[in-house]
């Protein structure tokens, strides 16, 4: 199984990272470490996560307030978004009919 990280959610990492980043050295590294976890559980156990959409899963970051919204496609894990928990909901949808 592989991943792949749309553009608009390697865009959500990144200012995740910076926001982080800036408020504490360290807490950027920190969170990218968590969303590494995250997606190599998502890779082991793709079905695991609920199912919040048709086709779209959610995984939520143990330590910090972000979930991973995902599809399949085939052998691919596709993440749609990194997303804030307490944030803009549903903002992603458009990117499940792209």
């Amino acid at each position: 199984m592989n991943i792949r990280f749309l553009t608009f959610a390697q865009q959500e990492i990144d200012e995740a990272y910076l926001w982080f980043e800036e408020r504490c050295a360290g807490k950027g590294v920190d969170f990218l470490d968590e969303l590494d976890r995250t997606a190599r559980l998502v890779l082991t156990y793709p079905l695991a996560s609920p199912e919040i959409e048709p086709g779209v899963r959610r995984c939520l970051l143990a330590r910090f307030p972000y979930a991973l919204l995902y599809g399949l496609d085939a052998d691919t894990v596709v993440v749609l978004a990194v997303a804030h928990s307490h944030r803009r909901p549903n903002y992603w949808i458009d990117r499940v009919r792209k």
